[in-house]
């Protein structure tokens, strides 16, 4: 397995990708089959200098589902140690989530017959939410934190390209990039849809319902 290492605002010295060699051979042995991990080393120095640290970002790429992992340290070796704990996590939880699927089928169960899907939580978005979203009343993050109506309350702002998938590989690539929720389009339905994690193999779906008529303060905005 290949591995590449890029710093930002940090010098990578010999020991610092010789640490990385060794770590990376706990992921390779989990994954065998992986092509290359990219590591990703930034560091931040806050206002007044009183306080930095690194966050170290792997990245695994091979024939499979792409493998995300982050971790922040005042020291970037602690950083990486935890990067890698995260990651190796990940893939076991990946690995006995489909051996447990052999040996004792439950959770998301798809019939083909009916195209019922069964063992998973189903529910619409809330349309209170979306509307409070959509107006305004939640707050989102545009940098202007210094303004005196700021507010704590944070919603931060990410933008994908959307992806067409059944629920059983949106739950998979969760687990992968090591988050409790999954946003995605399911291909049986066409809808917007998040997965999110439970207890143990439990997983829950909230799908947006039929598309209905904005309320008409937002058009107006």
């Amino acid at each position: 397995m290949e591995t590449g290492i890029v710093g930002v605002g940090v010098s990578v010295t010999d020991r610092f990708r010789s640490v990385v060699e060794e770590k990376a051979t706990r992921i390779e042995n989990l994954v065998p089959r992986a092509q290359r991990l990219e590591v990703k080393v930034t560091h931040r120095a806050y206002k007044g200098g009183r306080m930095e640290d690194d966050t170290v970002e792997l990245t695994l790429i091979g024939k499979g589902p792409v493998v995300r992992a982050e971790a922040t340290d005042a020291d970037k070796f602690a950083a990486l140690d935890l990067a890698v704990d995260k990651m190796c996590e990940q893939l076991r939880r990946a690995k006995g989530k489909r051996v447990d699927a052999r040996k004792h089928p439950h959770g998301a169960h798809f019939e083909k017959g009916s195209g019922e899907l069964t063992g998973i939580d189903v529910q619409p978005a809330s349309a209170d939410m979306i509307h409070a979203v959509a107006t305004g009343e939640i707050p989102i993050i545009t940098g202007n934190e210094d303004e005196p109506d700021y507010t704590p309350v944070v919603i931060r702002v990410k933008s994908f390209d959307a992806e067409w998938m059944p629920v059983e590989e949106a739950v998979d690539r969760m687990e992968l990039v090591g988050h409790d929720f999954f946003l995605f389009i399911d291909a049986r339905t066409d809808k917007p849809s998040v997965v999110y994690r439970r207890k143990g193999w439990d997983y829950g779906v909230i799908s947006l319902g039929a598309q209905s008529a904005p309320p008409a303060e937002v058009l107006a905005s």
